[in-house]
């Protein structure tokens, strides 16, 4: 590891003017559990390290606010997981987060950190792209809010213009009953990246849509192309041409985790896998619906 300048900035504003100083010799420390593996591998050597756990501009809450469950930019996935209304309102995204790392890893690691690094293979990213998760970002032209379906550009890459950073990421609460569910094949059991993961949602009012992570350059939203996945009388061969050609839209690569032909087969084993819990989800979800009414 090379030696670099720590700062521990107690502002957004100071993060920011560092981060235009500095430019590419810099990277922010939120967890620090992608940054310093990658400083420690010498795969990244930034002259400038920025500590964001004490700027007053950030913060660890999870807060409910008015149509949007909004998660700061310091909320770590172990208080994502553990967080009631994350639980009730986006399930997909609390079995996401529970399996990135190790227990000590979710301790420490972020949400908007794990977004930010940008990997394809990124766990959290399927379940809040079938969300409609919005980044908040703040920099030195001010705010703006960016779309996660938009937010990735390709492995390691994101639309973060210099002197960015992700102030927040809010999920649009449900305006109706909805299933949803992740999913993902690893090689081991424990401690491992994907090799695919997949999260789906259903909702009458627009159907079923899934994401994909470790298929692509960037993780990717897909609709139901037909639009009759949500019928649960819909033949089994039916059933698997559509997803088929959902798995049409992937183009996955071969490295040491799986060859692309073995990606490929699986994607709609666990399309299906995610579709099957997110229905079942669903229909659970209006029957109590039609309960309380």
């Amino acid at each position: 590891m090379n030696t670099f300048l720590y700062l521990r900035p107690k502002s957004l504003d100071e993060v920011i003017a560092s981060l235009v100083r500095y430019g590419r010799d810099a990277r922010l420390l939120a967890g620090g559990t992608d940054l310093l593996v990658q400083m420690r591998h010498d795969l990244i050597a930034p002259q400038v390290v920025i500590d964001l756990k004490r700027v007053a501009g950030l913060c660890a809450d999870i807060q409910l606010l008015e149509g949007v469950l909004r998660v700061g930019a310091l909320t770590t996935l172990a208080d994502l997981i553990e967080d009631g209304r994350v639980q009730q309102y986006f399930p997909a995204l609390a079995e996401a987060a529970s399996v990135v790392g190790s227990v000590q890893i979710r301790n420490r690691a972020t949400l908007a950190g794990n977004i930010c690094n940008a990997s394809p293979a990124a766990d959290t990213a399927p379940a809040l792209l079938v969300y409609d998760a919005q980044m908040n970002l703040v920099g030195p032209s001010g705010r703006r809010t960016v779309a996660l379906r938009n937010f990735f550009l390709g492995p390691r890459k994101t639309v973060l213009q210099e002197g960015e950073l992700v102030e927040a990421i809010d999920l649009p609460l449900p305006r109706e009953a909805s299933g949803a569910a992740f999913t993902r094949l690893t090689r081991r059991r424990g401690v491992d990246l994907a090799t695919v993961n997949a999260a789906c949602l259903a909702r009458r009012s627009d159907g079923v849509t899934f994401a994909f992570g470790a298929v692509a350059p960037t993780p990717i939203l897909v609709p139901d192309p037909d639009g009759r996945l949500l019928d649960v009388s819909l033949d089994s061969k039916t059933r698997q041409g559509i997803l088929e050609k959902i798995a049409a839209h992937t183009s996955p690569i071969s490295d040491v985790r799986a060859s692309r032909e073995y990606r490929l087969a699986m994607v709609s084993v666990m399309a299906k896998r995610a579709l099957e819990a997110a229905l079942q989800r669903l229909a659970a979800a209006e029957a109590q619906f039609s309960l309380a009414v």
